[in-house]
């Protein structure tokens, strides 16, 4: 299934807050919201993606503990972007410093931050092209290191700040370089 999206008219915007009650309301669905407005129905995963996030989830949360430096996310948050986009990455990662800059109210909510880190796995239905620009929408907002990790092709694009796109073919790990320092993801166990 591929996501479906309302338009949403420019003269009619849903507020943040608005957004936010209709995500509360619709718990049942993942919502998100582009920059210009447009409201985005995820459709829910299969069994092998949804292992597949587990995994991913579960090597960032270990690494995270053990660092301690910053906060892990799950693909249940939902981030307000700079921008204006509302988006649930796969998997995140945030500074402490950067998360304890926000407001209790707003790290309830969808927190007003980009993380740092991302994570996005493409499931078979999903198509290529929206996620690219999906990933190039984070790094326009603030990510400093982003993975587009494509099990069907066994191939991974990688997303920095300031320069292209890498794309790497059939990687078995992937470091977490400067952002998450000795943070390696084992691919064995997403492939």
């Amino acid at each position: 299934m591929t996501p479906l999206i309302l338009n949403n008219p420019e003269t009619a915007p849903i507020t943040d807050e608005q957004f936010y009650q209709l995500c509360v309301a619709n718990r049942e669905l993942k919502l998100e919201r582009t920059a210009k407005g447009d409201l985005i129905i995820m459709p829910p995963t299969g069994g092998t993606t949804g292992n597949r996030n587990f995994k991913l989830a579960q090597q960032l949360a270990n690494w995270t503990d053990t660092d301690g430096t910053g906060i892990g996310f799950d693909s249940s948050t939902c981030f307000k972007l700079p921008k204006g986009a509302d988006f649930s990455p796969d998997a995140a990662w945030i500074p402490l410093a950067k998360w304890h800059l926000l407001t209790p109210e707003q790290q309830e909510k969808f927190p007003p931050i980009c993380p740092d880190f991302i994570i996005e796995l493409r499931s078979p239905s999903d198509s290529l092209k929206p996620l690219q620009d999906k990933m190039q929408e984070y790094i326009d907002n603030g990510s400093r290191l982003g993975w587009l990790i494509n099990p069907k092709n066994r191939q991974v694009e990688i997303y920095r700040q300031g320069k292209e796109k890498e794309i790497l073919e059939n990687p078995t790990t992937l470091s977490g370089e400067d952002v998450l320092p000795e943070f390696v993801l084992n691919l064995q166990l997403i492939w």
